[in-house]
């Protein structure tokens, strides 16, 4: 069996291991997004806290976080 013969099966091998479809996140980091401001309309990850939140009213928009974010609820941290 000759050089290029094994280097052939060498790579069939390793095509037989590698990963048929690449996994993206973006899907996902878009669904995860379901904070949204109710005056300029921007998107927040499901994990933002409440102190992020503010801090985008006060700087944006010179509001507090219930008159932007209306009906939001902090969800407890996780340990």
């Amino acid at each position: 069996m000759g050089n290029g013969a094994k280097a052939q099966m060498k790579r069939e091998r390793g095509a037989k291991n590698a990963p048929k479809e690449a996994n993206s996140q973006l899907k996902v980091n878009a669904a995860a997004k379901n904070i949204k401001c109710s005056v300029c309309f921007a998107d927040f990850l499901c994990t933002s806290r409440a102190k992020q939140l503010e801090e985008h009213a006060q700087n944006k928009h010179n509001k507090g976080l219930q008159e932007c974010f209306a009906g939001f609820v902090e969800q407890p941290k996780k340990k």
